[in-house]
């Protein structure tokens, strides 16, 4: 398996007639997300439904830093959910921090009684400012440090890929390991308020859906910026020919990093977001089986397609949920099968249908003029 392949040309930057058709295409693509999102789909779905598909979204938020990362870069990222991890767990912990109430400690530490007070490096968490910013700020200083590391010691490939996951199989056991304070396998759940509003009510609900639907069109909105910026197009030569990059006197590990710190933030605000939704964050949410669901999903719907990444993961996690109430044991074969024959059929995703039907098309209407 290879993390180089290319899977899209840079994106064409139209002028002229075509450049404003690009355009309005592009702003009549927001306008329709919208309605889905913020009208049809809270009329259609049912209280229960609408709380899933907030979730689904969540993991959309992930795969739009994929896109860039991984379909844009070549960075085969199978940590994700390190960050997606350092999100939810930053959020969450200010959550059971104002659940608990002043002075007093979250309900799973006064469980195990080893905390009479709250440890050291929780205490900044008690403040809604540095939590919310710790959200997305916690994440990308880590994939900095990382990345600064990795990619300034060449280090790209399978190699990426299998590091990114040890640092997720690593995260989610020191995770376990500190059950007094983190709570261990079961994480930190019952989380019953957001900012004191409180969770159990259907209509908190809903607005908890409305800001993850409007945090998911402005991360779209952000990544397709970066894509059809010129530092988008020096992402994909990176990709496709690094040494070339770094003969015109541009350093690929920059490069490389800002799209891969920039992919963690966006996966830090997923899982801060993802608590409020479900009301809990684990390890078993962010280790190595996580962290490769989300993969699946841009890689299905099409890693180097901003929407087919969000659809892929969308349509994923929906499979995920509906497959596994009618094959339990056997989900996991299914999801397994996705990715070996999105990878091994359709490397571009469903995304890439579009452009094979367009050039077979052209193609035929090129051999009916020469007959």
């Amino acid at each position: 398996m290879t993390t180089t392949t290319p899977v899209a040309t840079k994106p064409k930057q139209l002028t002229g007639v075509k450049g404003r058709f690009a355009a309005t295409r592009t702003a009549a693509g927001f306008a329709a997300g919208a309605v889905v999102l913020f009208a049809v789909a809270p009329l259609a779905l049912s209280d229960f439904r609408l709380g899933l598909l907030a979730k689904y979204l969540c993991t959309a938020m992930v795969a739009v830093g994929i896109c860039l990362a991984w379909g844009r870069g070549g960075l085969l990222t199978l940590g994700q959910g390190v960050f997606f991890g350092l999100g939810g767990y930053a959020m969450a912990m200010h959550l059971k921090i104002a659940d608990a109430g002043p002075g007093q400690v979250p309900d799973f530490m006064q469980l195990y009684g080893t905390a009479s007070e709250l440890p050291w490096w929780w205490r900044p968490f008690a403040n809604p400012g540095f939590a919310l910013a710790a959200t997305v700020l916690l994440p990308m200083a880590v994939a900095a440090i990382l990345g600064s590391f990795i990619f300034r010691r060449r280090v790209k490939g399978a190699y990426f890929a299998i590091l990114s996951q040890a640092l997720a199989a690593a995260f989610a056991i020191w995770l376990i390991g500190q059950q007094a304070t983190t709570g261990g396998t079961n994480g930190l759940t019952d989380i019953q308020g957001f900012f004191g509003y409180d969770l159990n009510d259907p209509v908190n609900q809903r607005m908890v859906y409305f800001v993850i639907a409007a945090a998911l069109l402005l991360l779209i909105a952000l990544a397709r910026q970066l894509i059809h910026s010129r530092y988008g197009e020096l992402l994909v030569a990176v990709r496709d020919s690094e040494e070339r990059v770094r003969f015109l006197g541009y350093n690929p590990a920059n490069v490389k990093l800002v799209a891969y710190v920039v992919a963690a933030g966006m996966a830090g605000l997923a899982g801060a977001l993802f608590v409020p939704a479900v009301g809990i964050i684990s390890p078993a949410l962010i280790g190595i089986v996580p962290s490769i669901e989300l993969v699946i999903g841009a890689a299905v719907g099409g890693r180097a397609s901003l929407v087919g990444a969000v659809l892929g993961a969308v349509g994923v996690a929906w499979a995920k949920t509906a497959l596994s109430e009618e094959f339990p044991a056997a989900w996991t074969y299914f999801q397994g099968l996705l990715f070996i024959v999105a990878l091994a059929f359709l490397p571009g995703g469903l995304a890439s249908l579009v452009g094979i039907v367009r050039r077979r098309r052209s193609n035929q209407a090129l051999a009916g003029d020469a007959a």
